[in-house]
């Protein structure tokens, strides 16, 4: 990202690299704040609390109680879901015309 940032935006590969670096923290430290971090056209990062609850080893079968704790979830945007979308279909349209002009 800092390689695309230092040719797109004209700074320093350094100045580059700390500004990514920042972004990249200041996103960290608000999810672990427990804040919700919404990147518009791309995703939105959340603190879920969950509670305790029983699961199951699955080698053994044997009933073992998981402790409550907090995950972060990710949930991709319309905009980002469509994008890789359009992708897959390009390359598998792609594939398809290689396969068939051999």
């Amino acid at each position: 990202m800092a390689e695309s940032v230092f040719r797109k935006v004209g700074l320093s590969r350094t100045e580059s690299a700390e500004l990514v670096e920042t972004v990249i923290d200041e996103i960290c430290n608000a999810i672990v704040r427990g804040e919700s971090v919404k990147l518009s056209s791309f995703a939105t990062f959340q603190v879920r609390d969950k509670n305790e609850r029983i699961g199951r080893n699955p080698k053994t079968g044997e009933e073992v109680p998981i402790s409550p704790r907090r995950v972060m979830t990710f949930k991709a945007s319309n905009v980002l879901k469509q994008r890789v979308l359009k992708a897959h279909l390009s390359r598998k349209a792609k594939q398809k015309q290689s396969g068939s002009a051999s």
